[in-house]
């Protein structure tokens, strides 16, 4: 098992603990003495206020606060989770992602998503219908910007006559893309475009509302699991496929740390599962309880599970 904890790099009302360099290369320099592979960021360039009023929350861009991140390390993975491609054009996108890819020594991983926030998309000047095939036509638009050739390829809203973009990723064919989202539709398009899938905890009561799937507790996950290796096989896939999920009871919104056996027994069903990586966050209401809790993770939750 492999681990992306979060950057709470979204609690702008708490600047002065979290969001200064300062503030950042504590964060992530403890992640790397505990054994983490990744730290990951989220993305809302313009959150709706009745979205923030309901429990959303802000980030800062998550290209450049994992430059920071990785300015300020040596080997921690950089993990956008995730970044919405329908908010972007596909070859700016691209040139972000081989940019940060270059300059941290290979270390990006892409986690990307359709979306989900009409408002944020209306106030980007993108569009909410249509957003799965968006992202698909996204995904293979970027693929071949990171080839370093001449591009030819029109797509919704964007045209590529003939255009190239340089440096490639140092990543070769490109970094690693994951795909989140619990739908069919989102496992389809992780299994055929991807090389990994980005599942979340979902309880029934809110799929309408982040527009995906329920996914309500580890065996709920198996079968969906289970639907990707079909697909797979189906598709004669041969290549690795990462599962990156997040535990139940240790997303963002968590005000309680996990109790340490019950978590090390639900890592050890969702490895068995097929999981192979777990997205991670913990409570932090200041920076010092932020320390404390990647310190404790990696002593007693990763060493005993690697065990």
């Amino acid at each position: 098992m492999r681990y992306s904890f979060h950057l709470p790099l979204e609690r702008v009302a708490q600047a002065d603990e979290f969001l200064s360099f300062a503030a950042l290369r504590d964060m992530v320099q403890a992640l790397e003495r505990a054994g983490i592979d990744a730290c990951y960021v989220t993305d809302h360039p313009m959150p709706a206020d009745s979205w923030l009023r309901s429990g959303g929350h802000h980030t800062l861009d998550p290209f450049v606060a994992l430059s920071f991140a990785a300015a300020a390390t040596r080997t921690l993975k950089l993990h956008t989770n995730i970044v919405v491609l329908a908010y972007r054009n596909p070859f700016i996108t691209a040139k972000m992602a081989a940019s940060l890819d270059v300059l941290s020594g290979g270390r990006l991983i892409l986690g990307v998503g359709a979306g989900y926030l009409e408002e944020e998309f209306s106030a980007l000047g993108a569009r909410l219908d249509g957003r799965g095939a968006a992202m698909e036509q996204a995904i293979a638009a970027m693929k071949l910007a990171w080839r370093g050739e001449s591009v030819q390829f029109s797509g919704r809203d964007f045209n590529a006559p003939g255009n190239t973009a340089l440096p490639r990723p140092v990543q070769r064919p490109h970094p690693p893309i994951w795909i989140g989202g619990n739908s069919d539709g989102a496992i389809q398009r992780a299994v055929r475009h991807g090389d990994g899938w980005l599942p979340f905890p979902v309880p029934a009561g809110a799929k309408a509302r982040v527009r995906t799937a329920e996914i309500t507790s580890p065996a709920a996950l198996r079968l969906k699991i289970r639907h990707a290796r079909e697909l797979a096989e189906a598709a004669g896939r041969t290549t690795p496929f990462d599962i990156c999920m997040v535990p139940f009871g240790a997303g963002m919104h968590n005000t309680q740390r996990p109790q340490r056996d019950a978590l090390i027994d639900q890592i050890g069903q969702l490895a068995d599962a097929g999981v192979t990586w777990l997205s991670i966050a913990l409570p932090c209401r200041d920076r010092s309880e932020y320390l404390d809790n990647v310190d404790w993770f990696g002593r007693d939750i990763a060493a005993a599970v690697s065990s």
